[in-house]
């Protein structure tokens, strides 16, 4: 009886192992999915990503390439993973009002949650709002307003595999492209500006 019994708890033990197991090798799937990706995928995903961003803003507005960041991920002790967080960003250089940056933040929420993104934050600021959004496959993105009412978008991945990374025409800092990004709006349109500027 005593053996039966050890046999029953040895199989239960033993399904449960699997079913975590099961469980563990479906996140480590998932993991793998997003992690496979590198820094160069990283940076081309991220400029496509702000591409149809701003091609979704009608009227169009007048955009400069902003400067690229890098970050590298490490382990709760600090060391280094071989990974690096990718971000790439543009600078809308048209005036936006202050009566239409609430359009222009529909607009560009719309167009994420139509790419597959779900919105994570929004600040809903007269002088500064933002809003922030990820997605399944790694991406996250954000638009928001500086205090100058300066408009930039980005896009990221987190911790992509350490590679070579290539850069648009016109990256600031890179070769062909400006020492400095612009930030400072400039450019007028009988829509988004109005009475501003």
């Amino acid at each position: 009886m005593r053996r039966g019994l050890g046999l029953v708890v040895l199989l239960a033990t033993l399904m449960g192992l699997t079913a975590c197991g099961g469980q563990t090798k479906s996140e480590n799937q998932n993991d793998q999915r997003v992690r496979a990706m590198n820094m160069q995928q990283a940076g081309e995903g991220s400029e496509n990503i702000l591409d149809a961003t701003l091609a979704a803003i009608q009227p169009p507005v007048k955009w400069s390439y902003g400067a690229p960041m890098q970050e590298a991920c490490s382990t709760d002790l600090n060391e280094p993973m071989g990974r690096t967080t990718v971000t790439r960003s543009r600078n809308i250089l048209t005036i936006i009002s202050p009566d239409r940056r609430g359009s222009l933040l529909g607009v560009v929420q719309r167009h994420w949650e139509s790419a597959g993104f779900k919105v994570t934050s929004v600040r809903d600021d007269e002088s500064m709002p933002w809003v922030r959004a990820t997605r399944d496959d790694g991406f996250s993105v954000s638009l928001q307003v500086g205090s100058v009412g300066n408009v930039f978008l980005s896009a990221s991945f987190a911790c992509a595999e350490d590679a070579e990374m290539t850069y648009p025409s016109g990256t600031p800092g890179k070769p062909g492209g400006p020492r400095t990004e612009e930030l400072k709006p400039r450019e007028r349109s009988e829509f988004w500006s109005g009475s501003a500027g």
